[in-house]
């Protein structure tokens, strides 16, 4: 006997009794099951649309399906009253407490807006803050006044928060929001939130387009000024303060701190003004609303009739310069003070 068979001869004197038979019950077990799902699948294979995608011609060009994402996306779901209830509990309960521990807002110039939350029917308005950092919404939402806030409208972007179909239903329901092109808004869109205004609905739309990308301003468009010339809907300037330290753009993680919110005196048309002026003084508003913030309502009110309140867009100056104005601009912020935290020297024992 060689030693190659003596091996194999060991082998399976080792092997455990009745394991050969097993291995075949299992293939034979394995077999059956496969020739089952064939014989379940086999009618539906012999049948085509419905249960199988319609064939095509060769010679057929086949369109895309529509896009409907980005601004095409329909929130009309997101108004119905099943929606509307699950806002509603989501803004009182974790987002109210969220925005609560996270930024602890501390709101001004509600004075300023008496006037209109005096009338008997409260108009519809549009708020129009300025904007670095994603957790303006919350913050916003968390300091308008009641009457506004069960009505309320959030202009987002297309190209960020409806971008994806779970993140288009989440701001959709959470925020009732609305997608509009940041670049090259539609028609349709502007359509769409004017008769939503009209139909009593108030708006909160961030003319910079976008967040601060150095923690400085940008120039203003025009959405809500011309939302507001063919609506009638007053424009109310908001500045907020303090977001940008939380979550910048860029930022990896939340830094909780302090914010404060300030709204202004709230703005209309003047008969045959044009929208590119009525936004020039949107923009000038709440330029005056961050100068009150860091100084006080007199300095203010003086920089701003002799027009010299500094820029939210901060100086041309680029380089260094440029971040030392933004470091002295945060020093003077209230929000800023309290939110720093104490400097720890190293212990040199």
């Amino acid at each position: 006997m060689s030693a190659r068979t003596s091996r194999t001869t060991i082998r399976r004197a080792q092997r455990p009794a009745g394991s050969g038979a097993a291995i075949r019950s299992a293939q034979r077990a394995a077999g059956a099951a496969e020739g089952l799902v064939r014989s379940a699948v086999r009618p539906l294979a012999r049948h085509g649309f419905p249960y199988r995608p319609p064939t095509v011609p060769r010679s057929v060009v086949v369109p895309r399906r529509p896009n409907r994402l980005g601004d095409a996306y329909d929130t009309e779901w997101a108004r119905r009253p099943l929606a509307r209830a699950v806002r509603a509990a989501i803004v009182d309960g974790p987002m109210r407490a969220a925005v609560r521990v996270v930024a602890s807002p501390t709101v001004h110039g509600g004075d300023r807006l008496a006037d209109l939350l005096r009338r008997d029917d409260v108009p519809p308005v549009i708020f129009a803050p300025n904007h670095h950092s994603h957790i303006d919404t919350g913050v916003m939402i968390r300091s308008i006044p009641a009457a506004w806030r069960g009505e309320l409208v959030v202009a987002a972007a297309a190209d960020y928060f409806f971008d994806a179909t779970w993140k288009a239903a989440l701001s959709a329901l959470a925020l009732n929001a609305i997608p509009i092109d940041r670049d090259a808004a539609s028609r349709a869109t502007f359509d769409r939130l004017r008769d939503m205004i009209t139909d009593g609905a108030s708006l909160i739309i961030y003319p910079e387009g976008g967040r601060s990308p150095d923690g400085w301003g940008q120039d203003f468009k025009g959405g809500a000024a011309y939302l507001s010339a063919r609506t009638g809907a007053p424009v109310i300037p908001v500045f907020i303060d303090g977001t940008g330290e939380i979550f910048g753009k860029g930022a990896s993680k939340l830094s909780p701190g302090r914010t404060s919110v300030r709204f202004g005196t709230p703005l209309t048309a003047d008969d045959g003004e044009s929208t590119r002026r009525f936004n020039e003084r949107i923009e000038s508003a709440v330029t005056r609303l961050g100068d009150e913030t860091l100084t006080d309502f007199w300095t203010a009110s003086r920089r701003a009739a002799r027009g010299t309140s500094p820029r939210l867009s901060g100086s041309v100056d680029g380089g260094w310069r440029r971040q030392w104005s933004l470091g002295e601009k945060r020093r003077l912020s209230t929000a800023g003070i309290r939110r720093r935290r104490a400097r720890r020297w190293p212990d040199l024992g």
